[in-house]
């Protein structure tokens, strides 16, 4: 499923190259490229993490989200999930990969 609308105004929202492989989404496997990701808090005290092509309408749901906010919050997550998009390799959301 994608998403068309804005991920909220309480996201954190930054544009990213992704790197060498990409980032890995739940609706139609790796996109690559000039991507703008959004992380943004739910009630549960979870986190959402969304993905698209830059200035595209379709958002995507970054594999392994939605993810428990680490004491950290929402900031240091939105973080690591720029850097991981940022080194590629089909990234995912850290702290919601699936075990092997």
């Amino acid at each position: 499923m994608t998403h068309t609308s804005l991920p909220g105004p309480d996201a954190h929202l930054d544009d990213v190259k992704a790197g060498p492989g990409g980032a890995m989404t739940d609706e139609v496997g790796v996109i690559t490229g000039e991507l703008t990701v959004a992380t943004r808090p739910l009630a549960d005290g979870r986190a959402v993490v969304l993905v698209q092509y830059k200035d595209a309408d379709e958002w995507y749901t970054l594999t392994g989200s939605p993810v428990s906010v680490a004491p950290g919050g929402i900031a240091q997550l939105h973080a690591a999930v720029l850097e991981r998009v940022r080194a590629g390799g089909g990234a995912r959301v850290p702290g919601g990969e699936t075990p092997a």
